[in-house]
């Protein structure tokens, strides 16, 4: 059956709502089977005390819940579930299905949906984490590399894609193919942050090293210290897809906003504030904003990586969000002050990876970054899909 999940950079494994799950094939994994000592030892339902099925079995391995929305009222959402087995088939490139016969994931009640997007039934974990769907696949598919690479896309009407086992060529239309130009940056896992694994201690999101930020080429200037790990495993710079827009640590978005206002106000854009909207706090009226191949024309924001010709470039297409409501028409920056809470100063949101080629490259723990594709004539639903053989 087609199921649509949200795609989660930072989880452990996938989940399915398991209150409309219909399938004659999955399997419930026994406490004590070799897949279940395999896992991190979560729990067992020894009795299973409602009716049988999906959601309930006896001697069945269970799941520690993981808390990735905000929305959810934890109180109220069961925090351990059955862990099944059953088929997962994707389309390969030869436009037929390849399927993985002990696809591994978590059962979920109706209540753990609240948040995510409309007509979604579950969560497909790209996290670092030997539970994840490339993870899985490449178990499956030895040959093929331990790689993924993903490409939001930046339309409401038109997906994206998302690849595994590849690591090009990417090919999208014009005959454009995107993994030639990609720059690499490598890979952190941060094994003492509050979201790793309470057995492995191995954390399931993915890092990279941020140095500086830059607004129009100027250098912003705050504490680079946050930029780090502290000895709690917070700082660092994590990109996550459950996040709409960036999050900076507030005494970086204080400095990154004061930047962004100075040059934005400059001759080079002759922007004026006016009053913003929630939750953004830089907005300007829509009409005095002008129209680019690259979105709107604002300042460009430069996060320059592990070296200074490493950087991931993000114009207004991934800076700036249009907020039309009643009377109101404002081009607003798509960046939020995060606050101080622990946890990393920096998170990348899922604005600034629309129209983004991003790969993955598990074994060789690298980032493979585009910025933003509009700039080669082409976009992330431009992807030339396989014919699919009937």
């Amino acid at each position: 059956m087609p199921t649509k999940l949200v795609l989660d950079l930072g989880a452990t494994y996938s989940w399915v709502n398991c209150d409309d799950y219909i399938s004659s094939t999955y399997q419930h994994v026994p406490c004590n089977s070799s897949i279940a000592n395999s896992l991190s030892a979560y729990g067992c339902e020894d009795i299973c005390d409602g009716p049988p099925g999906p959601n309930c079995a006896n001697n069945s391995f269970l799941f520690l819940l993981e808390k990735p929305l905000e929305t959810v009222d934890y109180k109220k959402v069961n925090t351990l579930n059955d862990a099944l087995v059953d088929y997962l088939a994707l389309l390969n490139n030869l436009g037929s299905l390849s399927s993985i016969d002990n696809f591994i994931f978590s059962c979920s009640r109706t209540g753990l949906l609240k948040g995510l997007a409309k007509g979604v039934t579950g969560l497909a974990s790209l996290g670092n984490s030997n539970l994840s769907i490339p993870v899985q696949i490449n178990k499956a598919f030895s040959s093929s590399p331990n790689c993924f690479a993903m490409c939001l896309s930046g339309s409401i009407s038109q997906p994206g894609v998302a690849l595994f086992g590849s690591k090009g060529p990417y090919n999208f239309l014009h005959g454009i193919d995107l993994s030639k130009s990609l720059l690499y940056t490598p890979l952190i896992f941060n094994p003492f942050g509050r979201d790793s694994d309470p057995y492995s201690h191995r954390s399931p999101e993915y890092y990279v090293g941020l140095t500086s930020i830059k607004v129009n080429g100027k250098m912003v200037a705050f504490n680079k210290a946050l930029l780090a790990f502290d000895d709690r495993g917070s700082g660092g710079t994590r990109i996550s897809t459950l996040v709409p827009y960036t999050k900076l640590q507030s005494s970086i978005y204080k400095a990154f906003t004061l930047a962004f206002l100075k040059e934005a106000a400059s001759s080079a854009f002759n922007l004026t504030t006016t009053k913003p909207v929630k939750p953004f706090r830089v907005c300007y009226p829509a009409g005095a904003v002008k129209t680019t191949q690259m979105g709107p024309a604002v300042p460009i924001i430069e996060l320059v990586l592990d070296r200074q010709d490493v950087v991931w470039k993000m114009f207004g297409s991934n800076s700036m969000v249009r907020v039309t409501k009643k009377s109101v028409d404002l081009w607003c920056l798509g960046v939020v002050d995060g606050g101080t809470i622990d946890g990393p100063s920096i998170m990348i949101g899922g604005l600034q990876l629309e129209d983004n080629l991003l790969q993955f490259d598990l074994q060789s723990q690298k980032l493979g970054f585009s910025s933003s594709i509009l700039s080669k004539g082409t976009n992330c639903a431009d992807y030339e899909f396989p014919t699919r053989k009937v």
